[in-house]
């Protein structure tokens, strides 16, 4: 076997990947990325959830015990499923110390210190706040019933071209008019301009170290259409590796490693957190809609309007008060969740037989059109812990796409149900006031909890018991190993995570770029942004190979 050589491998294409390699490529490195999905553009990005189509090929849903997690699985990673929602987080989430009793960030990591590099990222997508004129029916309906109930509601800060934005609302697959700002939009092209390479459809297994101090890794192609079968082996050398395979992939890849690392900090692929997440399903009286909020269509209906708009576009901000008890407060988003497990794991509101299936589920079903999801972003209390690493992959595949079981365990503590419990009670507080709606959460039956946005198992701080990365992002005991994916981040945000992620990983790119020249790459950090394009595309020639050693 030949073994290639480069400077730099990137695992991942999601945020604190692309970031990465956009800094690192301009700066003069040679960058070789290797992503385990693959490389779907615009035209690609279906309307239907068929199996084979782009819902399919592009997400990654892998069943724990306790806990499930719905990430990407392609070029862009989750910057391209997510529903591009992107607010700061709120100052308090810096000084939280969970149920440890020990400051939770690194004490360098501030909101006032993460501002300039949160700025950067808002630039580059670009990031704009949403008006409310611009705001689609289920935005506007939460934002009604919030106020209703006294409550405060705001239009969210989204990465979206809204004069390019149709409002079909299947972005969750994909944006087929390029209006969400992936990183297929800014950073990803930015690297490619500078002679950087991705390799779509490369599932990484292992690293090991090379005798140079470098780095080995270990990687298998995965078959296009069905991800259970793997083929061709290959292995890369390079001087520093960067892991933002996401937050479920990351510790498996350097708990797989360990036998020829050698021993991995005790907190890789511990302290996990699903960032509090929580979903409750609201079915509306449309009469109500109109009688009590004064609501309707120019077709005559009140709501009816599920499918319609842009994923979340309106949040209820009144419990992120620093004040309160940690444990306490969490934001609520309006939220479309398309068919599938919304449908699924919907509960049947004053149910009198099983409240996930049978007849009265589906006399639910028949009226989807009015229904609204209400989305919890709370603090949960990193009780996650990844088993030992499953052969190949982070999951076994039990089907040809998307679906897997993985080896997180999770078990909700107290402190937890405390958020999902009082949060509860203000959604149905909010949307049954008046009898505007039923309300009922989610069942845990079937998948227990799930996340859309897996955080902290790698995460960065300052005490080595607790944390696997000091506050560069670097590996504790394996240097020249970099984390700067979601695993980094140390606890719940208590709202979308996205722009929290790239502003980490902007903010730790300086100091990686030194790391990689010290140890013998010619690189130097210029600060550049990416500009912006208008259109997703692969390139004709994705870059030179690397050369081989």
């Amino acid at each position: 076997m030949t073994v290639e050589s480069t400077d730099v491998v990137v695992i991942g294409t999601g945020f604190g990947g692309s970031i990465a390699a956009y800094h690192l490529a301009t700066g003069g490195a040679r960058v070789v990325m290797l992503e385990r999905g693959p490389w779907l553009t615009a035209d690609e990005f279906d309307h239907d959830f068929q199996l084979g189509k782009s819902y399919t090929r592009v997400f990654d849903f892998v069943i724990g015990d306790g806990m499930s997690v719905l990430g990407g699985n392609c070029v862009g990673g989750g910057s391209v499923v997510y529903f591009a929602t992107m607010p700061r987080a709120p100052e308090f989430v810096f000084r939280r110390r969970g149920s440890l009793d020990q400051p939770m960030w690194p004490a360098a990591i501030t909101r006032e210190t993460l501002d300039p590099w949160y700025d950067r990222v808002s630039r580059a997508l670009p990031i704009r706040q949403q008006e409310w004129d611009r705001v689609p029916y289920a935005g506007g309906l939460f934002g009604a019933a919030c106020h209703h109930s006294g409550r405060t509601a705001n239009p969210s800060p989204a990465a979206v071209d809204v004069d390019r934005c149709t409002n079909c609302n299947w972005m969750m697959a994909g944006c087929r008019f390029d209006a969400k700002r992936s990183m297929l939009l800014n950073y990803l092209p930015g690297a490619l301009e500078h002679r950087t390479e991705i390799r779509p459809l490369h599932e990484v297994q292992r690293l090991t170290r090379n005798a140079d101090g470098g780095y080995r890794v270990h990687y298998r192609v995965v078959d296009e259409t069905d991800y259970r079968v793997l083929h061709d082996s290959g292995e890369i050398d390079a001087k520093i590796v960067i892991l933002a395979a996401g937050t479920a992939a990351t510790p498996v890849i350097l708990q797989r490693s360990e036998p020829d690392l050698g021993p991995m900090p005790h907190a890789v692929g511990r302290y996990f957190s699903g960032n509090g997440e929580r979903l409750n399903t609201a079915v509306f009286d449309e009469d109500r809609v109109r009688e009590v909020l004064g609501l309707s269509r120019e077709d005559g209906p009140a709501y009816a309007a599920n499918q319609i708009g842009r994923g979340p576009t309106v949040a209820c901000w009144d419990k992120l008060d620093g004040d309160l008890p940690e444990f306490e407060r969490y934001s609520l988003e309006q939220l479309y969740f398309p068919p599938g497990l919304g449908t699924i794991l919907a509960q049947v509101p004053d149910a009198t037989g099983p409240s996930w299936f049978g007849r009265e589920k589906k006399e639910m079903l028949r009226r989807w059109q009015s229904w609204l999801t209400v989305f919890t972003m709370s603090e949960d209390d990193n009780e996650g812990v990844f088993g030992p690493p499953p052969e190949t992959g982070n999951a076994v595949r039990l089907s040809q796409q998307m679906l897997g079981t993985g080896p997180l365990s999770y078990s909700p503590t107290k402190n937890t149900w405390r958020g999902w419990e009082l949060s509860d009670a203000d959604v149905r507080d909010i949307l049954e006031k008046d009898g505007l709606a039923r309300v009922r959460p989610w069942t845990n039956d079937l998948v227990g909890a799930y996340t859309v946005h897996p955080l902290s198992s790698c995460r960065i701080g300052d005490d080595p018991r607790t944390s696997a990365l000091d506050d560069t992002h670097e590996l504790r005991g394996h240097p020249g190993i970099f984390v700067t994916d979601g695993s980094a981040v140390p606890g719940a945000l208590t709202v979308n995570p996205a722009l929290t992620i790239a502003a980490l990983a902007e903010r730790a790119m300086p100091g990686i770029v030194r790391a990689a020249a010290a140890r013998g790459v010619d690189v130097t950090y210029h600060g550049t942004l990416p500009e912006g394009v208008r259109s997703s595309a692969r390139p004709v020639v994705a870059g030179p190979a690397p050369r081989e050693g």
